[in-house]
């Protein structure tokens, strides 16, 4: 009965949806307050009615109700209660309502705390926002339908994939979907703004929160994805350019672009077109990533459908969606030219040079994800495109945006003075040669450059951001009550940009300096890896909730005295009949301890184990920066100015009413 319920509140989300879609975009074009102001009304509905169809299949897979295909296909009655709860959305037809979940949410939040937007501009932005939920709705229910019965139910499940029984994964994808999905929310005020054909300051300063919020939660959900493949899939990498990976850091790309050129609109009333354009291709890649997880392109943990006719409907959605707002901005752009005036070295203008180097190193990912499937589907020919493509051609964009990152935080708006600024610098960059000259004495030759360069580059950050802290605070009139009285979004910028710097060092470092071993090892034998003697004690056997086995141990020593005891398992899930290595890691703000433990093996008449042993300096700073990154913009959108878009009320354009 619940699952009937759930079903009908889809239906019902989408007939709200249609509502949505077509009533307010009338009344913004008729001047009709109540019909604007009835998608306040029909975006609250719209998240109600989707929220207890999630709520509906929820309790399907808490209860085990094996009578759902989508429980019967991804749960068992074994399973610990986390992951029947998290498995819910380790699937497509769960992960696609928990996409359209999000969406509503955002739409609905544009109803409960936009009042201050302009009443047609708020009604168009929820327009867009309904009929991209429609379109979902209506591919869930048509293709994708989670209320899908069984008769008779089955006894019991098949399990969910192993390797999404993991708290990182189970949390992963809602953060991710929150990035993904909240840049909707800068879409639809995108194409809002096109079919009213004005982009002004007050826009931008309602987009950006948005935009902020969906890059907030996209940092935190490649950051968990990356350490949930780093200590889960035991192969000890934290980022492989997969495809899967890079759809998620494209959206991230452009962005970050976006928070940045929404200040040149807000402050200098310049780059309107390239931020409406922007504000498209960020969410249209996020769109592009859906199709490619979904439509049977990839064989992926992450690739949640391999019926092509999912694929070729979400192809349809895609179309719909990016063609359409395309061809509106072609439309509509030419009649809204810039108004600002500046010099190329100004805040403005670096701000341009740090949206070109994103743009280009987005292009380099999206042709180095895309070139193997186009060049597959037009020959059947087989390519790959890995690291070595993505190390040569990405580095050198972000090592130009590092190194002008600083510098354009400094400058002035509209007009400004290189040598001037640089001066204000030298000692932020006395700090960081300094630190690249450490890295290059103290660390092992093999790495080359990689190291030197990389700490001084994240130095460069970091100092840089210290600086520009010293500075707003008074510079040589240095007050701390000043310090302190900084706005919030000031202090997040700067958290912001040395979390960067943070994550850079962790990269290098890790790129440079890691040591592998790989060994057959039996209980007894003892061995060296980078100064660490390690021993390897004992193999154990044992059972889990729903799992079997092997769990080695090893000890750890630096200097002939214990730094730890690390325990690796080999885990077999016998409903699914499959292994997972689960990695014994002992972490430090220094390095990292990692070992595996594989199969039993025989090498050259001796048997033992397959045990790899890596030794990761700094590999913990790369999460440690996404996470300082994370929470300066989350201090920035605590800041008021930027939380509620328009500090003050502006005066509506003539002829559109305002709340």
């Amino acid at each position: 009965m619940i699952a009937e319920i759930g079903h009908f509140a889809l239906a019902l989300a989408l007939a709200i949806a249609l509502f949505q879609s077509v009533v307010p975009l009338v009344g913004a074009s008729k001047g009709w307050t109540d019909w604007m102001r009835a998608a306040d009304s029909a975006a609250t509905l719209q998240f109600l009615a989707t929220a207890l169809a999630f709520a509906a299949l929820v309790h399907g897979f808490v209860t085990s109700d094996f009578s759902l295909r989508i429980v019967y296909e991804n749960s068992h009655s074994a399973k610990p209660m986390l992951f029947k709860v998290t498995g819910t959305w380790g699937n497509h037809e769960g992960s696609m309502l928990l996409w359209v979940l999000i969406l509503t949410l955002f739409g609905g939040m544009v109803a409960w705390f936009g009042r201050g937007l302009p009443l047609g501009l708020r009604a168009r932005a929820l327009a867009v926002q309904a009929m991209i939920g429609f379109a979902f709705l209506a591919f869930i229910i048509t293709t994708s339908n989670p209320f899908d019965r069984m008769l008779p139910a089955p006894l019991d499940g098949t399990d969910l994939n192993p390797l999404l029984q993991d708290i990182g994964l189970a949390i992963h994808p809602p953060f991710l979907y929150l990035g993904y999905v909240g840049l909707s929310m800068a879409f639809s005020f995108a194409v809002a703004a096109l079919i009213e054909g004005r982009v002004d300051a007050a826009w931008a300063r309602w987009v950006r929160p948005w935009t902020l919020a969906a890059w907030m939660f996209l940092t935190i959900g490649i950051a968990l994805g990356s350490y949930w493949a780093y200590y889960e899939l035991g192969w000890g990498g934290w980022w492989f350019w997969d495809p899967v990976e890079n759809v998620s850091f494209m959206p991230w790309l452009v962005a970050a672009a976006l928070l940045h050129s929404t200040i040149v609109v807000e402050k200098r009333s310049s780059m309107q077109v390239w931020t409406i354009l922007l504000a498209i291709l960020a969410f249209s890649l996020s769109l592009i990533g859906t199709f490619i997880v979904r439509s049977g392109l990839l064989t992926s943990v992450h690739a949640f459908a391999t019926d092509p006719t999912r694929g070729e409907a979400i192809l349809v959605m895609l179309a719909c969606a990016i063609g359409g707002s395309l061809a509106l901005f072609a439309l509509r752009a030419p009649s809204m030219p810039s108004e600002g005036y500046f010099r190329p070295v100004s805040r403005e203008g670096a701000l341009i040079l740090n949206n070109l180097l994103l743009a280009v190193a987005t292009a380099v990912v999206f042709a180095g994800t895309l070139a193997p499937m186009v060049r597959e589907a037009f020959d059947g020919t087989r390519i790959s495109v890995g690291p070595p493509f993505f190390d040569l051609a990405f580095t050198p964009f972000m090592m130009v945006l590092f190194a002008a990152l600083p510098v354009g935080s400094l400058l002035p708006w509209k007009r400004g003075d290189l040598g001037r600024t640089m001066g204000r610098l030298w000692l932020a960059a006395l700090a960081s040669v300094a630190l690249g000259a450490l890295a290059w004495a103290l660390g092992p030759d093999r790495g080359g450059l990689v190291a030197p360069v990389g700490f001084l580059l994240a130095g460069w950050l970091v100092f840089g951001a210290l600086t520009d802290l010293f500075i707003r605070a008074g510079g040589r009139r240095f007050s701390p009550a000043r310090l302190f009285g900084l706005p919030r979004a000031d202090w997040g910028r700067v958290i912001a940009h040395a979390g960067l710097g943070l994550s850079v060092m962790g990269i290098a470092a890790i790129s440079a300096w890691e040591t592998e071993d790989i060994r057959v090892a039996k209980p007894g034998d003892a061995f060296e890896v980078a100064g660490y003697a390690i021993t390897f004690d004992d193999v154990e056997q044992g059972r889990g909730p729903n799992y079997a086995y092997e769990r080695g141990h090893f000890t750890v020593r630096s200097g002939g005295v214990e730094v730890a005891q690390v325990h690796p398992e080999k885990r077999v899930y016998p409903v699914q009949r499959m292994p997972t290595t689960e990695a014994g890691i002992d972490s430090g703000l220094t390095r990292d301890v990692y070992l595996t433990i594989g199969d039993r093996q025989e090498v050259d008449g001796v048997s033992g184990w397959a045990v790899r042993t890596y030794i990761k300096p700094f590999a913990n700073w790369i999460w440690i920066g996404c996470f300082v990154m994370a929470f300066g913009g989350a201090l920035s959108l605590s800041d008021r100015r930027i939380r509620v878009g328009a500090s003050a009320r502006r005066p509506a354009a003539a002829g559109v009413p305002a709340e």
